[in-house]
C-alpha cells in the first residue's frame, strides 16, 4: 500500500497556499460522473503519456485517487507508476472519493469545473448583458445588423453553429475583433455550446472597453437548439490567419495591470525554472497554426480560450507559476487576465516569442518496446483462429468500427480482460506509447508479452480488411472512458440539455466558502 492521506489532511492541503496536484486518475467517463472539485483528471491508461506535461517537477506534492482507495484499485497502481517515474511525494486518498463524503464533502459531476464555476461567478460579479436565442433569432430575420461570434475552437464550432455565426475562439477576440466587426456600434453576440465561453468572451470585449453592444448568447447553442431554432452544422466560416490588429494592445496591457498581472523578463522567468520549489508552466496562448511555425523552447501550447475554459487540461499542479507568451502584446495579457481572477498565479513573458527565453522540456520516460505485427499478418494469423486481438481505442471508436472477432478493453481492467486467455495476443491502439505502457506494468505474467499493430485500425481500414459495428457493445455500463453526460446534450435530446444547463448554473452553490475564496473577481464580494 501506498502512503494515505485522510479527506480532512487534503482539504488542509488544498487550501494551504502550497502546490498540489491533486490527480484523479479513473477514466474520463468515471471521471466526469463524479469528483472532487480541483480534482484533475489523468486516467490511469494514459498515466505515463501525459503527467510529465500536467506535473512536470517532480518533487510537486501529488495526491491520487479513485473511487475507493482498495489496495488493489487503480489509485495504488497509479501511484506505484509515479514512484517509479520519479515522483517522490506520491499519497493516496484514503477510501477515495468514498472517504470523501464520509467526510461531509461534496463530489461535482461534469468536466472543468473550476472553470464553468467561475463563468457563472463572472456573470453575476459583472451582470454580463445577454440576449436570448428568441430575440437574436429574430434579428437575423429581420436582417438587423448584428456580428455572431463562436467562442469556440474551429473543431466544436464545425459540430454546430449559430447561423451567420463566424468562428473566433475566445482567446482571439482582443487580437481578432477590429476585423470581423465593421464599425463601433455594430452589436456583437459571442456564443459557445452553453454558458461559460458565452459568458466570458462577452466579458472580455466588455472589459476592453470595445464601444459596440456586446452581449454573451444565453445558454448557447443549445439554448438556441432548446428554443426550437435550427442549427447549422459543418460550418467553415472563421477568422482569416491574417486578420489580427494591436489596436487594443494598450487595452489589453491596461486590463491586464487592473488585476496585477506581472509582466516578466526572460532573465526573471529564467530564474524561475531555475526555482525547485516552484512548478512553472510556459503557456504560448496564439492559434495551432502559429504553434506550429514555432515557439519557444519548452512552452506548450495552450490556446488562450481554451485556457480559461479548460484550464485543468493543462495545468495539473494547483498553485504553480503560469508564464503566457505571444507575439503581439494583446492576447496574452487579456487571458492573464482573466486567470488571476480565477486565482492563478499567472504572468506575461514580455517580448513573447521573441523574448529569446528557452525551458527544457518535461522530460518524458519511454516505454519498453512491443514486437509489432503488419495488417495482413494480422490478417492471416486469424484466419487461423490462433491469435486474440484486444482492442485498447475508446469504446466509441471500436463501437463505430472494429476488427472481427475483437475484444475491446481498457488498462485499468486488463487483466481481466485477458482472465482464461492462452492464445498469442495483438493490441489495437491509436496512442501506441500508451498501449506499450499497459503491457508493460499491467500485462498478466503467465501470458507472452502482446504485438502491437502496425499503422492501428486505420492501417486495417486502409487496406480494405474487413471491419466489424456493434453500436451497443461493449454496453454503456462499461464505457468508463465516455461522459454521456456531457456528449448526449448535443444529440438532439433536449432532456439532456435541460439537464446540463441546469447542472451549470447550480454550480456556484455547491462551493463552500474556502473554494469561493480561492476565486479574485472583483467587488461586490462573494458571499
Amino acid at each position: 500500500m501506498h502512503p494515505q492521506i485522510d479527506a480532512r489532511t487534503l482539504k488542509h492541503w488544498l487550501h494551504d497556499g502550497a502546490e498540489l496536484a491533486l490527480l484523479d486518475v479513473r477514466e474520463h467517463g468515471q471521471f466526469g460522473e463524479s469528483h472532487l472539485f480541483h480534482g484533475t483528471p489523468l486516467p490511469y491508461s494514459v498515466l505515463e503519456t501525459e503527467v510529465a506535461r500536467l506535473v512536470p517537477r517532480r518533487s510537486t506534492r501529488t495526491v491520487v485517487y479513485d473511487e475507493a482507495g482498495e489496495a488493489e484499485g487503480v489509485a495504488q497502481r497509479a501511484a506505484a507508476r509515479l514512484a517509479a517515474l520519479g515522483y517522490a511525494e506520491v499519497s493516496v486518498l484514503r477510501g477515495g472519493t468514498q472517504g470523501w463524503t464520509a467526510a461531509g464533502y461534496p463530489l461535482f459531476a461534469g468536466v472543468n469545473l473550476p472553470s464553468k464555476t467561475f463563468g457563472e461567478l463572472a456573470e453575476q460579479v459583472y451582470h454580463t448583458p445577454r440576449v436570448s436565442a428568441d430575440r437574436l433569432a429574430a434579428m437575423i430575420a429581420r436582417g438587423e445588423p448584428v456580428v455572431v461570434l463562436d467562442g469556440r475552437p474551429v473543431s466544436e464550432f464545425r459540430k454546430m453553429n449559430i447561423p451567420t455565426a463566424v468562428c473566433c475562439p475566445n482567446g482571439e477576440l482582443p487580437y481578432r475583433i477590429r476585423h470581423l466587426v465593421p464599425d463601433d456600434a455594430t452589436p456583437i453576440v459571442i456564443n459557445c455550446a452553453g454558458r461559460t465561453r458565452s459568458i466570458i468572451g462577452a466579458q472580455t470585449l466588455i472589459n476592453l472597453g470595445l464601444p459596440n453592444p456586446v452581449y454573451a448568447l444565453e445558454n448557447g447553442t443549445q439554448g438556441w437548439f432548446l428554443a426550437d431554432h435550427a442549427l447549422e452544422h459543418g460550418g467553415q466560416r472563421r477568422y482569416a490567419d491574417a486578420s489580427g490588429s494591436t489596436a487594443l494592445k494598450e487595452q489589453a496591457i491596461a486590463l491586464a495591470r487592473r488585476f496585477e498581472v506581472p509582466f516578466v523578463d526572460a532573465d526573471t522567468v529564467a530564474r524561475w525554472i531555475d526555482d525547485p520549489q516552484r512548478t512553472l508552466f510556459l503557456c504560448d496562448v496564439r492559434t495551432p497554426e502559429e504553434f506550429a511555425r514555432g515557439s519557444l523552447p519548452g512552452a506548450q501550447h495552450t490556446p488562450g480560450g481554451q485556457l480559461m475554459q479548460a484550464t485543468d487540461q493543462f495545468v495539473g499542479v494547483r498553485g504553480a507559476r503560469l508564464v503566457l507568451l505571444d507575439d503581439d502584446g494583446v492576447r496574452a495579457p487579456a487571458v492573464a487576465s482573466w486567470l488571476r481572477q480565477m486565482g492563478h498565479d499567472a504572468s506575461v513573458l514580455v517580448d513573447g516569442i521573441r523574448s529569446g527565453l528557452a525551458m527544457a522540456p518535461a522530460g518524458i520516460t519511454q516505454p519498453p518496446a512491443l514486437a509489432t505485427i503488419g495488417v495482413q499478418a494480422l490478417a492471416q494469423r486469424l484466419r487461423g483462429g490462433d491469435t486474440a486481438v484486444l482492442d485498447l481505442r475508446s469504446s466509441m471508436q471500436f463501437r463505430a468500427a472494429h476488427i472481427a472477432g475483437a475484444r475491446w478493453s481498457i488498462r485499468p481492467r486488463l487483466p481481466g480482460a485477458l482472465a482464461g486467455e492462452t492464445r498469442p495476443v495483438v493490441l489495437v491502439a491509436d496512442q501506441p506509447q500508451a498501449a506499450r505502457w499497459a503491457a508493460a506494468s499491467d500485462w498478466p505474467s503467465a501470458l507472452p508479452p502482446p504485438a502491437l499493430l502496425e499503422g492501428g485500425m486505420q492501417a486495417w481500414e486502409d487496406a480494405g480488411l474487413p471491419v466489424e459495428r456493434s453500436p451497443a457493445l461493449p454496453s454503456d455500463a462499461e464505457c468508463i472512458d465516455f461522459l454521456f453526460f456531457v456528449h448526449d446534450r448535443h444529440d438532439g435530446n433536449k432532456e439532456a440539455a435541460r439537464r446540463y444547463l441546469a447542472w451549470e448554473t447550480g454550480l456556484v452553490a455547491q462551493l463552500d466558502a474556502q473554494e469561493l475564496a480561492a476565486f479574485r473577481l472583483p467587488a461586490p464580494a462573494l458571499t
